[in-house]
């Protein structure tokens, strides 16, 4: 958000009390939620409550120094980003502040107190093509021209979607292609209203749309294990809970890379330094496996580490939100990464003590529940007040202290989420990656995303899928025996099963996401390695119902290529599978 300017500010309150994050001020004039500026520096701050002539206010930045009697200066408006070109391939601060602006400024990576900037840069110019005429009515979200953003994007220009009342439409009077700055008009209406490229939105207002559809296609991933077992919708939600180490990160980054998303919001929400520099040092390199320009071309990070005061970090999930339905609004389909939602929740605890406000479950706010509800509402699949449809899916990581799947923030995330992908600390530690536990995830967006994989992949997919849902199923009661017993006091079935799970698990699930090939697998890729499987599984049942011992079914020469169907180029992984079930086929009937 822009700092205000001095015609837009009143110093109008006095501070009283000063508690961490939580300023306390007297004969403020402002409303809940509002900007203000507090003390001599002009740190920004939200208002948060306001109890007769008392207002509090939550500030973004470090308050050591800050004093009593120092002023309070209001905007009169609540926290807002602004939106434009501009805003991909930049990396933001909670509260949009763009570090790389605010690192010019100060001459060092450690910033002073105080300092703001733009969200977009209000200097540059950019080439405007109109996409309407002089004449042509529009509404509300109407889209004027467009922009070339970046390489990757076309930045649509919109009428803003408060510009006009509803169901009121204007009438273009002037329109013009060329270079403008994000500030200048490029299209005039015949009720007055000038039309920039620059809008501005309060972030805890979702943007308005028609209506919300049903998802029917899938954000393919690129990750066997979730788009053969647990897809997520395009629009949908999913959560990915785990213990320290467990590799949410890695997960989050991956699907940052190769989800098939038009736009990538990234939200570094309280994690560790170190972890979001990898991500701000790595994506700026990384090729985009879809167009192959630079993946910040379409990706947007908000970096908000554990150092940085509290506040902020309550405040980022909500600037993320409301650039992914920015770009949501132009017809785009946008993947939001919240990582983590457990930080966000912490950040409302300590908000809410320093309140005295009356604590729910472990601390946390009695309405944690009721705002983890209203982040994940707003992701959807969307029609447009535009006419364009477009989709903001939001996958949040969840870091439950020691791995706890039932303390609050998880809990809660579960009843809103409808994909639930459960890393696991074992996993992990055997180097299973991505360590997500088969036995505790779901998706239950299965039934309604069958139809697009029967046609764009294979008519059998459900069919396959349940299919190694039963094996992996059958093998985990098949381990509580053989723990028991031993996996030699089984029955030869049984032995047999353990080995095609075994497969499953192993040439299937498992992906090196360090691998130049293995760390994207298109969805056809993972039916055919499932597809070689299941044909080792029928045509080892078969061999063993003619009395052929499990350890000759298991010790054929074809059987370990089936762990290099994964590292196996796209292009040619087809190919390789149909001349492996061949030679899978003729070496185990050769046996009997």
């Amino acid at each position: 958000m822009s700092k205000a300017t001095d015609s837009d500010v009143r110093e109008d309150g006095i501070i009283e009390s000063v508690s961490g994050p939580v300023v306390t001020a007297t004969d403020l004039d402002a409303r809940m939620n509002d900007v203000v500026y507090v003390g001599h520096e002009g740190l920004m701050g939200e208002v948060i409550e306001i109890e007769g002539n008392l207002t509090t206010i939550q500030v973004y930045e470090e308050t050591s120094g800050v004093s009593p009697g120092e002023p309070v200066e209001s905007t009169g408006a609540p926290l807002s980003v602004d939106l434009g070109p501009g805003m991909l391939d930049s990396i933001y601060d909670g509260v949009q502040r763009p570090l790389d602006v605010l690192e010019e400024k100060m001459g060092s990576a450690f910033l002073d107190r105080g300092v703001d900037a733009p969200g977009i840069d209000l200097e540059q110019t950019w080439e405007f093509t109109p996409e309407v005429e002089e004449g042509d009515e529009v509404s509300n979200g109407s889209i004027v021209g467009t922009v070339p953003e970046t390489e990757s994007i076309d930045h649509k220009v919109m009428v803003p979607p408060d510009t006009l009342g509803e169901d009121e439409t204007a009438e273009v009077v002037s329109i013009e292609s060329g270079a403008f700055t994000v500030e200048e008009t490029v299209a005039e209406l015949d009720t007055g209203d000038e039309i920039q490229m620059r809008q501005e939105w309060p972030v805890r207002e979702a943007r308005p749309t028609v209506n919300k559809q049903t998802p029917t296609e899938p954000l393919t991933s690129g990750q066997r294990i979730l788009d053969g077992l647990f897809p997520l919708a395009k629009g949908g939600t999913a959560a990915i809970p785990g213990p320290f180490g467990s590799g949410k990160t890695v997960a989050q980054q991956s699907l940052a890379k190769f989800a098939d998303a038009d736009i990538v919001v990234y939200i570094g929400c309280g994690e560790r330094g170190n972890e979001m520099t990898e991500v701000i040092d790595d994506f700026p390199d990384l090729p985009d496996p879809q167009t192959g320009n630079p993946l910040m071309a379409r990706t947007c990070l908000i970096a908000n580490t554990s150092n940085m005061p509290v506040a902020a970090r309550e405040s980022c999930v909500y600037t993320g939100i409301t650039i992914a339905e920015y770009y949501r609004d132009m017809g785009y389909d946008v993947a939001l990464m919240a990582d983590s939602t457990s930080r966000w929740a912490e950040a409302m605890r300590e908000i809410s003590s320093r309140l005295e406000e009356m604590p729910g479950e472990e601390g946390y706010p009695a309405y944690l529940a009721a705002r983890l509800s209203e982040f994940y509402e707003r992701a959807g699949y969307f029609e447009n007040i535009n006419g364009t449809e477009g989709s903001v899916s939001a996958i949040g990581a969840v870091s439950p202290p020691g791995g706890d799947f039932s303390e609050p923030v998880t809990q809660n995330t579960l009843r809103i989420v409808k994909t639930f992908w459960a890393l696991d600390a074992d996993l992990a530690e055997r180097r299973h990656f991505p360590a997500i536990n088969w036995d505790e995830s779901y998706s239950l967006y299965r039934d309604q995303l069958d139809p697009w994989f029967k046609e764009n992949v294979a008519d059998d997919w459900p069919d396959q899928r349940q299919w190694a849902i039963d094996v992996l199923d059958e093998e985990g009661e098949l381990q509580e025996i053989v723990q028991l017993v031993g996996k030699d006091a089984l029955p030869e079935d049984q032995q047999l099963t353990l080995e095609v799970a075994r497969f499953l698990k192993e040439a299937w699930l498992q992906q090196n996401a360090l691998h130049d090939v293995d760390q994207y697998c298109p969805p056809e890729k993972t039916y055919h390695i499932l597809g070689a499987i299941k044909t080792f599984n029928d045509e080892a049942f078969d061999a063993l119902e003619a009395g052929v011992p499990v350890d000759e079914i298991t010790d054929i020469d074809a059987l370990p290529r089936l762990n290099r169907i994964g590292t196996t180029p796209d292009d040619e992984a087809e190919e390789f599978v149909e001349e492996l079930e061949e030679e899978i086929t003729e070496q185990l009937r050769a046996l009997y």
